[in-house]
This record gives structure tokens, C-alpha cells and sequence, in this order.
């Protein structure tokens, strides 16, 4: 495993046992508060908190395997676990917050009131302090790596904010300005939150398990390095796709017929090495065509010149 791989690895899995960490502390806290206020909204808090640590365990999981080099049966390597371990929290996220909804139902069918309000305000109070914390960690994690699962994690936390906030609100307004509705009410917006977190998530890990081609900026981008390479002449047929935190692209480009291979080859060794100190985490694969080869064109969106394309798209 290369330096950078170790660095990742190590990094990926430090933010994994920080979230096991705290959403195991946040747990036990929220059993208690729970047991002393009765409230919808801190059940649903800690429900999403005993999910975040399933998440958690499975983000845990998800970054060990990705980080593992290829193997005879993983010539691509390990990445797409990171996408894996994302959807399974993206079910879990769904579950939570269905099961926050029904509760509010009953309480609103029931009639129920919150009852020692303080001890949830000082418990959710906490919970944020410990997010903010965990928050700052995990960006710091996906700045360096890249990472999917933690980045799914990351907004899963991120609601999680907003999830203690909306606790504290609905115990304020329920037992200390009689606001009876208010608990619940609070409750069906914050599975709504979770819904719409879990959708967001869900694209993401879909995009990338199912080889998405890389955002149009990005493309872009790839075309405009390659472009200072006068020997890319007429690059054609790029395809890109991510698996975890490693790029792969692939791309045909033209050189004269009368190149012997040895020539050939130390051309296309050359530009690659000079595409993979822009584009670091990145596996590349270069066809050559003899110049005047005419493809037939199965997809006319990946036959078409990508320098041609940059230039229309400068223009604009």
C-alpha cells in the first residue's frame, strides 16, 4: 500500500471510530432523557442516534474494505465498498425517520405531554457540542481522502444538528409556553429532515455504484490538461467513472501510422505520467488509433472530439 494509501486509510478509519465514540456516549444519554421527559422528539433523537452507531459500525466496515489494494479477484480495486456502506446507511436513515413519523402520530392521537423538559434541553445541548466536534473531524477526513461513507456520515451528522435543535425547540414550546402539539409537530419535521438527507445520500451512492460519468466540470477539466499535450491530437471516445476515492479514465487518441510501438509507447508513458501528477488518484487507460482510423460509432456522446467540445464550451 502506497504512502497516500495508508494516509487515507488511516484517516478514513479515525473519523469511523470517532462517530462509533460518540454516538455510543449520545446513546446512554439519550436512554435517560427519554425515561425522565417522554417526548416524541428525544425518542426520535435517540433513535437516529442508536442508527447513527449501526451507520457508524458500517462506515467502519466500508472504509476498511475499500482501502484494500486490488487483488486477483479486485483488479479495480475495492472502492465501490464505500458506496455499499452509504446506501446501507441511506436504509437506515429511511427506517429512522418512519418510524419518528409514526410515533408522532401516536402522540398526537394520544394526547401526551413532555414532562422534565431541563433534562432533555441539557442532554440535546450536549449532543450538539459533541456534533459540532465530530463535524469539524470528519470534514477535515473528507478534504484529504475524498471519502464517500464518510461523507454520507457527514450529512447524517449534519441533520443531527438540526435534529437536537428542533428536540430543544418542541421541549421549550410544549412544557414551558403550552404549545401541546408541539412535540410531534416537530417530530414529523425532523423525519422529514431525515428523508430528505437520505435522498441526497442516495443519489450520490448510486451515481458512483452504478459508474456515472464524472461531473461536466470536471471532464472539462480532464480535456483542458490533456490539451497542452499537442500529441493528444483529436482525443476521442473519453470515458470516466469513480469507484470510492479513485478516478478511472480511458480515452482513444490519434498518432501517425508510421510510429513504431516503442514510440508510441513512450509518447502515451509520458503524457500519463503528466495527467496523473494533476489527477493524483486516478487509473488511465490510452488507445491508440492510427491517424485517419474511423471508428463506427456506437454512441455518438463518446465518439465525438473532446477538443472540439472544449473549445465550443469556451466559447459560449
Amino acid at each position: 500500500m502506497s504512502d497516500t494509501a495508508a494516509t487515507r486509510a488511516r484517516l478514513t478509519r479515525s473519523a469511523a471510530y470517532a462517530s462509533i465514540a460518540m454516538a455510543l456516549g449520545l446513546a446512554a444519554l439519550k436512554i435517560w432523557a427519554v425515561s425522565r421527559t417522554g417526548s416524541v422528539s428525544m425518542l426520535g433523537s435517540l433513535a437516529d442516534t442508536v442508527l447513527d452507531l449501526v451507520a457508524s459500525v458500517v462506515t467502519l466496515a466500508g472504509v476498511w474494505v475499500a482501502s484494500q489494494p486490488a487483488d486477483e479477484q479486485h483488479r479495480f480495486g475495492h472502492g465501490k465498498a464505500e458506496a455499499l456502506s452509504a446506501l446501507f446507511q441511506v436504509i437506515l436513515i429511511s427506517l429512522s425517520a418512519c418510524g419518528i413519523a409514526f410515533n408522532a402520530i401516536a402522540q398526537l392521537v394520544d394526547g401526551d405531554r413532555v414532562e422534565a423538559a431541563g433534562d432533555g434541553i441539557l442532554v440535546s445541548a450536549i449532543a450538539i457540542v459533541a456534533t459540532f466536534a465530530l463535524l469539524a473531524w470528519q470534514r477535515h477526513v473528507i478534504r484529504k481522502t475524498g471519502s464517500l461513507a464518510i461523507r454520507t456520515d457527514n450529512v447524517h451528522y449534519q441533520s443531527d444538528l438540526m435534529l437536537n435543535l428542533a428536540v430543544i425547540a418542541a421541549l421549550v414550546l410544549d412544557q414551558y409556553l403550552g404549545f401541546a402539539q408541539a412535540d410531534p409537530l416537530f417530530g414529523f419535521a425532523i423525519a422529514a429532515w431525515l428523508l430528505w438527507g437520505a435522498w441526497r445520500a442516495a443519489r450520490e451512492s448510486l451515481d458512483n455504484l452504478m459508474d456515472k460519468e464524472w461531473p461536466e466540470e470536471k471532464r472539462l477539466r480532464f480535456v483542458e490538461v490533456a490539451a497542452r499535450h499537442p500529441e493528444l491530437s483529436n482525443l476521442h471516445d473519453l470515458r470516466t467513472r469513480t469507484a470510492g476515492n479513485r478516478d478511472f479514465v480511458q480515452f482513444h487518441v490519434d498518432l501517425p501510422a508510421t510510429m513504431t510501438v516503442e514510440e508510441a509507447h513512450a509518447i502515451t508513458e509520458r503524457v500519463e505520467q503528466a495527467l496523473l501528477r494533476e489527477f493524483p488518484e486516478m487509473e488511465l487507460l490510452i488507445h491508440i488509433d492510427p491517424e485517419g482510423h474511423v471508428d463506427e460509432p456506437d454512441n455518438p456522446l463518446v465518439e465525438e472530439d473532446q477538443f472540439a467540445r472544449l473549445e465550443e464550451e469556451e466559447g459560449k
